[in-house]
This record gives structure tokens, sequence and C-alpha cells, in this order.
């Protein structure tokens, strides 16, 4: 079975062919700039065969059409008809209190998706493009299932999910802590015990997924009981662009002396903030590195905030948790910027964690495997994400189980 695994972004789709026999990734690419002028359009085998395209895509349907036509290229393709693609499986951020596990997609399924686009409205509009431009393009007689970041975050016990706001809130509109990066968490959390011999069932894990946007999850026995990302993904700690959490009067404090409206202040917490706003160099933390190792003060000041407030969510969880076994380092930042581990590393030494500096150095660039030393009362492992796959498989099993 080939599975099209799909994940649509407002002006970008990222896709990937996954073959279940074996569960082989045939190909992968994305499209870039969709609706924009100047659009970009990368395609790349398994076996290194690659296709690269300047054109414009003013929508998803478009991008699903460079897709396809990639997909059966004489020479970059990997089928040769689109009969081969069983089925595909789609990536949603937000499932809100509807959604608490995967489903196949179906005319309901798609409303309330769309019923959710407040709670993520840069993303689960897009995902509704991605779904139907995907009907327009294969037929609906080609299953689609969506599988929600938020979803393996639905085992959060009310203490760790509600706001401190009046409760009927919560009842009117559902306010509460959602989650993301659920996907990933889930994925990292079943390798690591995996890679440490055990049963998930038996474990006390933290699970990192460092990247531009950032959560931080514990997952005891397998399922979460408490996540840094909250209603969206402002909530937590330091971001690419991203506040984080923050004292919520400084919000209308900022809004009141500058004159902003709310919409203008969600892109100062959401774009200007985080690294960006703390270090004025970039939202990207490779820029931020350079900075720092140029002697930029802000850049360093910026990367001290950020590690010390993940110690801190680490140290909680731990309490949450009442113990620890294992810590995941995931996503871009967290498999690769080996110097903000040694960081965490040193603030949680006290707590029985010991990282191996050679190991914790040389596991980067999509290398797995564990970076604490043999002594370590806690197990630290790096180990790269892999969403799709778990979308493939859950859609794999959806479909035969129809």
């Amino acid at each position: 079975m080939k599975i099209l695994v799909i994940n649509a972004g407002s002006s970008s789709l990222k896709y990937q062919l996954i073959d279940m026999d074996g569960e082989k990734m045939l190909c992968k690419g994305n499209c870039e700039r969709i609706g924009l002028d100047g659009g970009i359009f990368t395609h790349k085998t398994a076996d290194g065969r690659e296709l690269h395209k300047d054109v414009d895509m003013p929508d998803h349907t478009a991008a699903f059409t460079q897709v396809k036509d990639a997909l059966l290229d004489p020479e970059k393709g990997v089928i040769k008809h689109l009969s081969e693609v069983s089925a595909i499986g789609h990536r949603v951020v937000q499932g809100g209190a509807i959604f608490h596990q995967s489903c196949l997609v179906d005319d309901k399924v798609i409303a309330d998706i769309e019923s959710l686009i407040p709670l993520a409205p840069l993303h689960n509009g897009a995902h509704v493009q991605g779904i139907k431009a995907c009907r327009n393009l294969f037929g609906e007689e080609v299953p689609e299932a969506v599988v929600f970041d938020t979803s393996f975050h639905a085992t959060m016990p009310p203490k760790a999910y509600m706001y401190n706001v009046p409760y009927e809130y919560y009842e009117k509109y559902a306010v509460r802590r959602y989650g993301a990066h659920g996907t990933s968490h889930r994925y990292v959390s079943a390798r690591c015990a995996e890679l440490m011999g055990r049963d998930i069932k038996d474990l006390k894990i933290i699970t990192c997924h460092l990247g531009n946007g950032s959560s931080i999850t514990a997952v005891d026995g397998g399922k979460v009981i408490d996540t840094s990302m909250g209603l969206t993904p402002l909530d937590g700690f330091m971001m690419g662009g991203r506040t984080g959490t923050l004292d919520p009067s400084v919000v209308t404090f900022i809004m009141e002396k500058e004159q902003l409206s709310p919409a203008e202040m969600d892109q100062i917490m959401n774009k200007k903030s985080g690294l960006l706003g703390i270090s004025g160099v970039s939202s990207d933390d490779r820029d931020v590195t350079a900075a720092r190792k140029a002697g930029n003060e802000r850049a360093k000041l910026a990367h001290d905030i950020l590690e010390y407030q993940i110690s801190k969510f680490i140290g909680g969880y731990m309490v949450a948790l009442g113990g620890c076994d294992a810590m995941v380092f995931t996503a871009g930042v967290g498999e690769n910027q080996w110097m903000h581990r040694w960081e965490i590393g040193k603030y949680l030494e006290f707590l029985g964690v010991k990282l191996d500096e050679k190991l914790n150095e040389e596991t980067i660039l999509g290398k797995e495997g564990k970076i604490s030393t043999p002594d370590s009362k806690i197990q630290v492992y790096v180990i790269p994400t892999n969403e799709e796959l778990v979308i493939a498989r859950d859609t794999k099993a959806l479909v035969e189980g129809q």
C-alpha cells in the first residue's frame, strides 16, 4: 500500500509518498509560496533524483497538480499511475474538543475542521484547502484520513488543560489548553521506549520538540498529562518569533501605549517576539547562533532566556510526572543545536542528568541515539521526529479497518 502524506500550510504544501511495505519513503517534496508570486516546487526521490521548478501556484489545487506531475514524471517520478496511491493522510493542527483520534474524511469531518479555524487560523483553513484539492485531483473514491496534532494531548486531565478564567468561557467557547506537535511527541516517545527496550506503559518521558515553534510534553505510561502549548501555539516558552507564556497585562499595557489593535498585537506576539524580538537578529536559531559567536550580546541573552525557560518547563514536568525515566530532544533545534542541549543538561544536573559531551556534540544532522552518560539517573536521547510515518500508519489502519 502506497500512502501520500500531506502537510498543507497557508502558502505551502509538503508531501511524502510512503510504501507501507517496509515503511519506505519513496519521495518527498515541497510547494512553496502558494498564492504568491515566485512559487517554488521541489521534489526528491529516495534514490537521490531531484526536480526543481520555479512555477506560480495560485492555489492548493495548482500545487497538487505539480505534485501529481512529479509523482508520474518519466525520469523523476516513482509511480506509473495515480491509482497506485491507495490513500492520502493529512496532518491537521487543531482538532479541538471534537477530534480525539484520527479519522477518515467525509463532508462532516471537513465542516468540523472548518469550524475550528478560529483556534488555528493560519493552519486549519489551509488543511481544508488541501483536503478539498486532493478530492478534486484524486476523486472521492480515494480514501483520505486526517491525523490531528492535538489528539495525542486529549488524555490531559482537567487540572492541566483548564485556564483560570470564568468557567463559562470553557462552556461557551471551549477555551482550554489543546497543545500542538502531538504527532511528533507521540512518535518520539514511542521510539524512545523502543530504544530503551521498555514498555512505554512503564515509563515517564519528557519530550522536547524544539524548532521555530516549540513545545514540551509530559508523557506518563504513553499518555499525555501536560503540554506547554495552549489554546493556540503561542503558549509555552520562547520560540522563533513567538513570546511563549507572559503576563497578560504586558499585552494590554503595550496595546494601550502603542495604540494597537488586537490583530496588530497578535502579529507582534506571534511573529516579532521570541528569539527575533530579543536578539534583533532573526527568528532562525542558526542566525542567532552565528550572531552570538560574533559577540552579539542580545543574541547571547536570547539563548540564555531560551535555555532557562526550557529547563524550567522540564523541571516542572518532572514534578507533574512524579519522576522521569527519559528525556527526548527532537525537531530542527532539538536535533541539531547541541549547545542548547548541553546548557539545559547543566541546569538539570542536580536532578541526576549527565550528558556525554562527545556524544552530545556528535548526535546531530539526522543521527539518533542516547547522549547521556551510563551513570545518568535520567536517560537522554536525540530522536529525529517522523510525523509523516505516524500519519501514514494511522491512515493505513483506518483504511484497512473500513
